[in-house]
């Protein structure tokens, strides 16, 4: 059973994943409105598995008898200055997801709740995954300089992208 602070951070933690797919939703579709359709496929993408770590907080908040209380979701960014300016936002923002999920498990440690611990261990691994695949998008662009035939090709790269739901166990 999860305790009443466990359960409150946890929820809170629905929201900040909540609030990742709003994200890279709104990217997407900027990406899109300037013509990059690689970027807002990648973009896409990260939305949908940002569902799927929501959801899975979800479910794991109900089996542990807890209850799964929605908050309300912010408005996400939509504009950005250059594809650049986007994936620092990518990658500042799974930096943020990372942080909070290392004191999901502090606060796990502290109340010896290894149920939950050994959940949080899924997303710690996962989010390793998450900021290497900003960061190498990011020093692409980078190196690149983020314009002209370099950008078409990271875009044509990014295009090949498709969600497959992550096999957990």
């Amino acid at each position: 059973m999860l305790s009443q602070k466990m359960q409150d951070a946890l929820n809170e933690q629905i929201n900040k994943e909540l609030f990742s797919t709003y994200l890279y939703l709104s990217m997407s579709s900027y990406a899109e409105s300037i013509g990059l359709k690689g970027i807002a496929n990648w973009m896409r993408v990260q939305s949908q598995e940002e569902l799927f770590h929501a959801m899975k907080f979800y479910d794991f908040v109900n089996e542990r008898g807890g209850r799964a209380i929605l908050q309300e979701i912010a408005k996400p960014e939509h504009e950005w200055a250059s594809v650049e300016e986007l994936f620092l936002g990518v990658r500042n923002h799974e930096n943020f997801i990372t942080k909070s999920i290392n004191e999901l498990v502090d606060l796990a440690i502290e109340e010896r709740d290894h149920a939950t611990n050994s959940f949080l261990k899924w997303f710690v691994d996962e989010q390793v995954e998450e900021e290497a695949s900003a960061d190498e998008v990011l020093n692409k662009i980078k190196l690149t300089g983020g314009q002209g035939n370099a950008l078409f090709m990271i875009d044509m790269e990014l295009s090949k992208r498709v969600f497959v739901p992550p096999v957990t166990a």
